[in-house]
């Protein structure tokens, strides 16, 4: 996934930078100049895209990225540029009839950097990522032994195995090694493998094929579709029906598909009619196979279970029944004995015979899981039961003791623990069902004709809109796909993906988000991202890997499960050993022998009581499961944890750096006042440092511009005079010469380098400006100081409130800016901080935070801007707040979907919810072991008399696993902090 995220994070909208500071600021955004050469008509909705991606060295702040971005955006067929810093790169959308790769590679050379053209296939393909659904895994030493498979193929980067999820997440080099090794090594490892997906740049899709089967339509099928460009992969599952191609969204799409099928079998071999697969053939309908599965198992257990129950325990206390099956056929074995025998056979091997499976292939690598306990435990009754029936029935003096019902109940306890243990798992991850339902059914496909007029209205699966798809979007439907506005105006609820409660405005070339809902009026969308594309599938994906993360706590689980099974082995031969010793050499009075069975028969009841209570599961579960219920509740509060590690660090965090501009504050500075010290026309002022200011990338420079134009009436788009010799001092300012003059626009430590008198009026002016928590900009004219403008940034709705909260929650609050220490000391007392650091570059915000770890702080970075990432990388968590809909954001921890402070909030108490839920799953796992294998192995028995039957303690292993899931699941009902629900800001109370 990191390539993509890569290019998400390059294309992001970051939010503004702090004061005239920093050496990495939030990315430049230039107009691009109008897509085609004058003169030229050309229908965007029709054109043809291209995307070109170039490595640019010699960038070394922002304003080197302004320069080069503006120098792309000035050439004709340009849609968009953008320029991304810290990676050194730049990626162009564009119109190839009008510009190419190469004129824009010299564009960027033109002004002075070195550009070069990566290639797509070679970047995108260095690692890929390989998701795997495994069957049959029951234990953490089941997903131990396949990820250390995993890991141990040359050319494997990295290789998570989780049992929650039972998937696993193979981050490769497929020049080296192919996803096909990986599932032949999970086969070899004794598990069955199935593939989920592969790569990073391809859909996949599931279609069904009714018609005339054969070899000869399967193999023209294949080769047909195989054919299309943009095709990666087929797969044909002739038992199905179903036909599975993994393909490029730009290049083809599913109805090319359905398409290409139709027309392939209108010949001789008869029509053939495709559609998508129900349920896609995804994970969902592999657990539902799991789930029916069990439950067929467990309920065909019953049917011979039962009556072994009935006539070992019930039938025995009824005169009749009794008489019959005591009844003897030969010496000494009973119609009772033979019954069993004969009804607990099916169970033991059939029924039963997953367990014989697993265990085999556990021990076949040199491991033992939960499968190993089972197998030996009921064996060890079957066989002995077996013996015991056998020597009654020759000898005509021995009288059978059997143990039937023992192994019969006990595989169908555990059957009835599994299945409600598997079902309870796929709640776990109902949170990501429920984003995946945000996307409606159907969509309205248009059709238009040469002059643009709609000509036909089509009703599609949403899961066939394919790239430059034009759909109707009607009042009150969901958006079907993301992509842009090309007709009518609406206003749209974003509120499940960004968290924005208030609709906003849709007009023509405006983006929408899929699974939004759209509130008035009919909008005509034109699909960009489909599929696997889709913002909502990359929040999903990013979930999904967060639940694949082991969190650190989960060490504890899988170092024990290392020797758990083997051990429990040994105490169950030691108990079995001990209490036939005692009994064989009189350690005990013969009073405490039940007169049913001898010292022999109750040291095996001890010896396999105490083997099947032992549970790994409920240890292999305690943390995956709690980290998935917490991941996906945070997603559906707009929460992003990107998994157990970050979930882990988050619990501890006491102490809370905030950037200040677009994290504390909205982010959108405006100029408020204009302070005149020389006799000027405030029109011809603006005019002069507007044309100075277009070229900065700053947003305090865009703040002055925007106020500028108020200044030219209705102009949109106005043209300012040409600044010569522009310099873009990192950090201070900008100087230009415009129209023959030398203007000096930035804050005061600029105007002093440059030895110019700053008079007492406007240091007084300064001084007031900055105790309003407004930042102050000084104008030069030709060597004059000429004037002073006001810059406000508000704070955001319920900041004070928020800090006020973090304090009770004893989380520590720092501000580290870059704007000026009176503007930073305003803010700060207004939200109720006392600790500021102020005119901080990024790298200082990174040695802040790692002064604040070396004295012992687990800290967390909260901010939204490029300059911010240094700092998010070095702190314990880094939150990025403000994202939207650009979810990959690869320097964050946590992403705040929301632009709501109040998240910082909430990630941390649901982080601390979690944990504490963790710490619960583990002393009910670990405890539950601890006291139950004493118990079973009849440490009370020569006190009270009480002995744990095997039967009881299978049931008791069952619900341990249960019990554990379902305690995880307890998260569900998460809500967040009283007081956050009843938080008032400035008027708007939360909801």
């Amino acid at each position: 996934m990191g390539t993509k995220l890569l290019s998400l994070a390059c294309i992001r909208g970051t939010g503004a930078g702090d004061g005239y500071s920093g050496g990495l600021l939030g990315r430049p955004h230039y107009p691009s100049m109008p897509k085609y050469p004058k003169g030229v008509v050309v229908e965007v909705e029709e054109a043809t895209e291209g995307r070109v991606l170039l490595s640019v060295s010699g960038m070394s702040c922002s304003a080197c990225a302004g320069s080069v971005e503006k120098a792309v955006k000035r050439l004709p067929g340009i849609k968009e540029a953008v320029v991304d810093v810290l990676n050194n790169r730049a990626q162009v959308l564009f119109y190839p009839n009008f510009v190419n790769e190469e004129t824009i590679r010299e564009a960027i050379e033109d002004v002075g950097f070195e550009a070069t053209i990566i290639t797509e296939e070679t970047n995108e393909k260095s690692t890929q990522i390989c998701r795997i659904l495994i069957k049959g895994m029951t234990c953490t030493t089941c997903s131990s032994t396949v990820e250390s498979a995993l890991r141990s193929i040359h050319g494997v980067h990295r290789a998570q195995v989780a049992l929650a999820t039972e998937e696993a997440e193979v981050l490769y080099d497929p020049i080296i090694v192919s996803h096909n090794q990986f599932i032949k090594t999970i086969e070899d490892t004794g598990f069955e493998p199935i593939l989920i997906s592969t790569g990073e740049d391809m859909s996949n899709i599931s279609l069904q094929i009714d018609g005339p089967w054969n070899d000869f339509s399967i193999n023209m099928i294949q080769e047909s579709l195989q054919a299309l460009p943009g095709v990666v992969k087929v797969d044909m599952d002739t038992n199905l029906r179903k036909c599975s191609v993994s393909y490029k969204a730009d290049l083809t799409g599913p109805r090319s598909f359905i398409k290409v099928i139709e027309s392939t079998g209108s010949g001789s071999s008869g029509p053939f009619k495709a559609k998508i697969f129900p349920k896609g053939g995804g994970r969902d309908s592999h657990r539902h196979e799991e789930i029916n599965q069990y439950k067929r198992s467990f309920m065909w257990s019953l049917v011979f279970t039962v009556p072994v129950f009935l006539t070992s325990m019930v039938f025995m206390y009824i005169p009749g029944p009794k008489h019959l099956l005591d009844t003897k056929i030969v010496n000494m074995m009973t119609v009772g004995h033979l019954v069993r025998w004969i009804l607990s056979t099916p169970v033991q091997f059939f029924i039963g015979r997953r367990f014989y499976t697993g265990s085999y292939k556990s021990l076949r690598h040199g491991s033992a899981n939960m499968d190993v306990l089972i197998a030996l435990g009921t064996n060890a009754a079957y066989f002995y039961s077996v013996y015991s029936v056998l020597r009654a029935a020759a000898s005509p003096h021995f009288e059978a003791t059997d143990f039937f019902e023992t192994s019969a109940m006990l595989i169908s306890f555990i059957l009835l623990g599994k299945y409600l243990e598997v079902m309870a798992k796929g709640k776990t991850s109902e949170a990501i069902a429920k984003l995946m339902d945000l996307t409606p059914d159907t969509a309205t496909l248009l059709s238009f004709d040469s002059q643009g007029n709609v000509v036909n209205e089509e009703e599609i699966d949403s899961r066939l809109i394919q790239r430059n798809d034009v759909i109707k979007i009607l009042p009150g439907a969901k958006v079907a796909s993301d992509g842009f506005v090309t007709w009518g105006q609406s206003h749209v609820n974003e509120s499940m993906i960004t968290g924005e409660a208030r609709p906003v405005g849709k007009r023509k070339g405006d983006p929408v988000i899929g699974g939004t809902v759209n509130e008035n009026g009919v909008l005509h969308i034109k699909a960009t991202r489909v599929g696997s594309e889709s913002a909502l599938s990359q929040i999903v994906q990013l979930v999904e890997s967060a639940q694949m993360a082991k969190a650190p706590v989960q060490k504890l689980a899988d170092r024990i499960s290392k020797f758990f099974v083997p051990l429990v082995i040994f105490f169950s031969f030691s108990t079995w050993l001990a209490w036939f010793l005692a009994g064989k050499f009189d350690g005990y009075p013969k009073s405490w022998i039940p007169s049913s069975m001898d010292s022999f028969q109750l040291a095996l009841q001890f010896g396999i009581s105490v083997m099947v209570i032992a549970c790994p599961c409920a240890l292999g579960l305690a943390t995956p499961t709690a980290v998935m219920v917490g991941t996906g509740i945070g997603a559906s509060q707009g929460v992003l944890i990107k998994g157990g590690q970050a979930l882990e660090s988050a619990h501890k965090v006491d102490c809370i750096v905030f950037d200040k501009t677009g994290t504390l504050t909205i982010g959108k500075p405006q100029v408020v006042n204009t302070r005149l010290l020389k006799n000027m026309v405030l029109k011809e002022f603006y005019e002069l440092i507007a044309a100075a200011e277009v070229n900065s990338e700053h947003p305090l420079a865009k703040a002055i511009v925007e106020y500028a134009k108020k200044f030219r009436g209705d102009e949109e788009n106005p043209v300012w005079a040409e600044a010569q010799n522009f310099e873009s001092i990192t950090g201070h300012g900008v100087r230009a010469i415009v129209q023959n003059k030398e203007i000096i626009v930035g804050n005061k430590s600029l105007i002093l380098k440059k030895n110019i008198n700053i008079s007492i009026d406007a240091e007084e002016i300064l001084t007031e400006i900055e105790e309003l928590a407004q930042t102050g900009i000084l104008v030069c004219i030709d060597g004059q100081l000429t004037g002073v403008l006001a810059i406000s940034d508000p704070l955001k709705p319920g900041a004070r409130e928020v800090i006020s909260i973090l304090g009770s929650m004893k989380v520590k609050s720092i501000v580290v800016t870059g704007d000026n220490w009176g503007t930073a000391n305003s803010i700060a007392k207004e939200v109720g901080i006392d600790d500021v650091i102020a005119e901080a570059k990024p790298e200082d915000k990174a040695e802040k935070v790692k002064e604040l770890q070396a004295l012992g702080h687990v800290v967390a970075m909260v901010g939204d801007g490029i300059n911010d990432s240094p700092a998010l990388v070095a702190a314990d968590v880094g939150m990025a707040i403000g994202a939207g809909t650009d979810i990959a954001i690869e320097a964050a921890d946590i992403v705040l979907m929301k632009s709501n402070l109040e998240d910082v909030i909430t990630a941390i108490d649901l982080s601390r919810k979690t944990f504490t839920r963790i710490r619960l799953n583990y002393i009910w796992a670990l405890g539950y072991n601890l006291l139950g294998i004493p118990i079973a192995a009849g440490v009370l028995f020569p006190f009270t008399g009480f002995r744990l039957p095997p039967w009881i303690a299978g049931a008791a292993m069952a619900a341990s696993s249960v019990s554990v899931v379902c305690c995880s699941l307890l998260l569900k009902y998460y809500k967040r902090p009283r007081m956050l629900e009843t938080l008032e800001m400035q008027g708007i109370t939360t909801v």
